[in-house]
């Protein structure tokens, strides 16, 4: 069981809830109109955008910045993003995968490559990595939405494929395109989640010494702060030990 392990990933660490609300926001935002002018302004006839409307209430969103952020895809306000995926290699030969939503590919780009160079790793072309890891739908329920048999029932009656609970949490896998019937099932019986989105899953883990991982963690940093970024996935972990100094420091 991954619980047990020695080794802790990073991405347990590093969550959206570290970063600054303004600048999350934006993102999620982003995301949401996206999604709205791609399908119906409905999130209930949408389900991408029902997946982002959950997303910003996860995370706090006012709901006034929600509806904002629909209206901007219904009056045609705001740029035309396109999706765009890189993938590359980061300090120690960790596999980094990192989403944006831009207006200007070449900027873009040009600016991953260069977070990427100066941490001592290096852009690949797409599909370098992404063998190693599953795109899935991930659905995360507090501790207190129900017991683990209660959980384990619900996310097989909804067609779900795994279920991992701890003290925290609950957390659903199902399959990428699964994801928005999985989660309208759970919902109904388990209530609202308290994250419901698609991620990239590593199937195998890159563990790193204390000056690699410092090295990965301030590209993590650098990647995440770039406006144009949406999400960043590694296969990064560190030990525990090691885990504590760079928390400490």
């Amino acid at each position: 069981m991954a619980g047990h392990s020695q080794f802790k990933n990073i991405m347990h660490r590093k969550g959206r809830q570290d970063a600054q609300k303004s600048k999350l926001f934006s993102k999620l935002a982003k995301e949401i109109t996206v999604a709205a002018k791609m399908g119906m302004p409905d999130p209930n006839m949408n389900p991408r955008l029902r997946l982002a409307v959950n997303e910003a209430k996860a995370n706090s969103m006012p709901k006034d910045n929600i509806e904002r952020a629909i209206k901007k895809a219904l009056g045609g306000e705001g740029e035309n993003y396109e999706e765009v995926r890189y993938e590359g290699y980061g300090p120690g030969g960790v596999a980094v995968i990192v989403e944006t939503l831009t207006d200007n590919r070449n900027r873009t780009g040009g600016a991953i490559r260069s977070y990427f160079t100066k941490s001592g790793g290096a852009l690949g072309e797409t599909g370098s990595v992404g063998f190693m890891f599953n795109h899935v739908g991930e659905i995360i329920y507090p501790a207190k939405a129900g017991s683990e048999d209660k959980v384990l029932e619900a996310a097989i009656e909804a067609g779900a494929d795994d279920v991992a609970s701890d003290a925290e949490r609950h957390t659903v896998t199902c399959a990428f395109e699964n994801l928005n019937e999985v989660s309208k099932a759970l919902e109904a019986v388990l209530g609202e989640a308290e994250s419901a989105k698609a991620v990239w899953r590593p199937t195998t883990m890159t563990a790193l010494d204390e000056e690699r991982a410092q090295s990965m963690l301030k590209l993590i940093d650098t990647l995440e702060d770039d406006d144009d970024v949406q999400n960043v996935y590694s296969n990064f972990e560190v030990s525990e030990e090691t885990l504590a100094k760079l928390t400490a420091a």
